[in-house]
């Protein structure tokens, strides 16, 4: 390891050279305080910038163990010192001035959502923190501009880490705040199996947002009040009793007129499988961490996928015990989804009828009597959802403003009114006494095949220099490979997409061989990244600083919909 001396001397030495003198500079060197690592150059100023991380010891850092050991405080704790850093960079970013990016200091801007990102760890050993950024090293046109990156290097960076990676340097009610909370977030999820329950919301939530595209809270919105007949009580280790509304296992409607929060409240529960930082009002929505959002999706690829609960008898004769299709209509692709997402271990679905396919939903009484159930390959949703809670465990969370066929299947209906809910199961029942279903003859369906055995992509193992690359949270591409997961409506940051490229990569190489099933397949890379964490999935010399954790469910719903998946 170098010193700083020994790095500004190198940077008055390589001046006004060529730019890639800057390659020089790759290395360690020794601050006061912290380490900084060049650990990788650019290869000209209009290029991705240089990546660059910064290493403080722990008993430098001088953080208590008690915020640091536990996952969920640790990651809290990551999560807060990445935003302090991030408002501090962003006052000195482009100040070093140049050609192309010259001058830009750029770290991960997290949203709304707390992750695991590998822009910023902790060592729960030791309390070791590495900070990971961009940095655009300073031309003047092609030619090396080391005064101004001294300036970053001496003057802009230290300000940054002094301001934002020392315990005394913070607000330490606010760390200790910020892993309380997570820790409570834990809790209540955790609690939710043994109350019964797949969803809390807590009284006094913030649920809508400012803007449609915008993940902050709406000022002066309604907040959240649970009907007394759905209200549940926790004690937290740190917010002390908590009450809110608990959403029972089983089937649950949303109901109510249109603008007055049913999709509102879905969308809260589709983001409570992550925790939130405090002020966005959705801190204590909590959901049961496997939950998936279900909706039709037209155009995606299906590869051997078993949809024979819901689709058979094709009048093509094609078979939907492995279905394979380029091109999925709404109530295909939903089909298939209820059925991947069953494989990844889901224990809720989450749907929208706004955003589901009508016929795979339900069928009404007048259809069923023009067209006969025998020329109706289409088993509907309405006609399993009952059978899916009671064999697989698996709850439903439905928002419905149009048809009133799932009162009858409805264990719990809620209708939103101008944000507010009420409970209204026996009034609804007793009104859909008068509309009965007709009476269906449907047999139990038979437990999907999840055997599919992932064989190798050539392209994987003859090229392992893959360009890889994500187009906003719509899709990832790998050498020019696109996976279109634009209706994955839980993944929450493009950082996400990065890290699902690494991941099927990764299986790709590993236990992508014709004899894993894409479940052990997962499970395998599970294990890996709980073991070593994100950076074994790189394979590279250095770890990038834009990635974000996913779920195991997100990492399923990735790779069914990558088109060269070998089966």
């Amino acid at each position: 390891m170098q010193t700083s001396a020994e790095l500004k001397n190198l940077l008055q030495r390589i001046d006004h050279k060529g730019y890639p003198a800057y390659k020089d500079t790759r290395g360690s060197y020794e601050f006061p305080g912290y380490v900084l690592s060049i650990d990788h150059v650019q290869g000209d100023p209009f290029a991705a910038p240089s990546k660059v991380s910064i290493h403080v010891r722990g008993k430098q850092a001088g953080f208590p163990e008690h915020l640091y050991q536990k996952d969920c405080r640790r990651t809290a704790v990551q999560d807060y010192l990445l935003r302090q850093f991030a408002r501090q960079v962003e006052k000195v970013s482009f100040k070093a001035k140049g050609s192309g990016k010259s001058g830009l200091m750029a770290v991960s801007r997290p949203g709304q959502e707390v992750l695991e990102r590998s822009a910023c760890q902790m060592d729960a050993k030791n309390g070791d923190i590495v900070l990971r950024m961009e940095i655009g090293f300073p031309a003047n046109g092609r030619t090396v501009n080391s005064r101004e990156l001294e300036k970053i290097f001496f003057d802009f960076l230290p300000e940054c880490v002094k301001g934002s990676l020392y315990y005394r340097s913070l607000k330490k009610e606010a760390v200790e705040t910020a892993a309380d909370l997570a820790e409570d977030q834990e809790y209540i999820r955790e609690q939710l199996d043994p109350m019964g329950l797949c969803a809390f919301v807590a009284d006094g939530a913030i649920l809508p947002r400012e803007s449609g595209v915008s993940g902050r809270p709406m000022k002066d919105a309604v907040r959240f009040q649970s009907p007394e007949s759905l209200s549940a009580t926790l004690t937290l280790p740190h917010h002390g009793k908590l009450t809110g509304m608990g959403i029972k296992k089983g089937i649950t409607l949303i109901v109510g007129g249109g603008y007055h929060g049913k999709s509102t409240l879905l969308k809260a529960l589709e983001t409570g499988v992550y925790n939130h930082i405090a002020g966005d009002g959705r801190e204590y929505v909590i959901t049961d961490d496997t939950a998936m959002k279900i909706r039709a999706e037209d155009g995606r690829s299906i590869r051997d996928v078993d949809i024979s609960m819901f689709i058979h008898d094709l009048p093509n004769g094609k078979d939907t015990v492995s279905f394979y299709t380029e091109d999925a209509s709404g109530s295909t692709s939903q089909a298939a989804n209820v059925i991947e997402a069953m494989e990844a271990g889901t224990k809720a679905f989450l749907i929208d009828e706004d955003t589901s396919a009508t016929n795979f939903m339900i069928r009404d009484e007048l259809m069923q009597r023009v067209v006969n159930r025998d020329a109706e390959p289409i088993v509907p949703f309405i006609d399993r959802v009952e059978e899916l809670y009671q064999t697989y465990g698996i709850s439903t969370v439905l928002v419905a403003g149009s048809s009133g066929s799932y009162f009858h299947k409805a264990d719990c209906i809620i209708q939103m009114n101008r944000y507010e809910p009420f409970e209204i199961t026996e009034s609804a029942k007793q009104a859909a006494a008068e509309f009965p279903l007709p009476k269906q003859d449907i047999a139990p369906s038979k437990q999907p095949d999840f055997d599919r055995k992932i064989k190798p992509d050539r392209m994987f193992r003859e090229d392992n220099r893959l360009k890889m690359k994500t187009m906003g949270k719509d899709s990832i591409s790998i050498s020019r490979e696109v996976i279109d997961v634009r209706y994955v409506e839980q993944l929450m940051d493009t950082e996400q997409l990065a890290s699902l490229g690494y991941m099927l990569k990764y299986m790709q190489i590993h236990f992508f061989d014709g004899k894993h099933t894409l479940t052990q397949a997962v499970d395998v890379l599970w294990d890996v990244l709980q073991k070593k964490g994100i950076a074994a999935v790189c394979e590279s010399s250095y770890l990038p600083c834009g990635l974000a954790r996913p779920r195991k469910q997100e990492v399923f719903a990735c790779v069914n919909r990558y088109r060269r998946l070998g089966l």
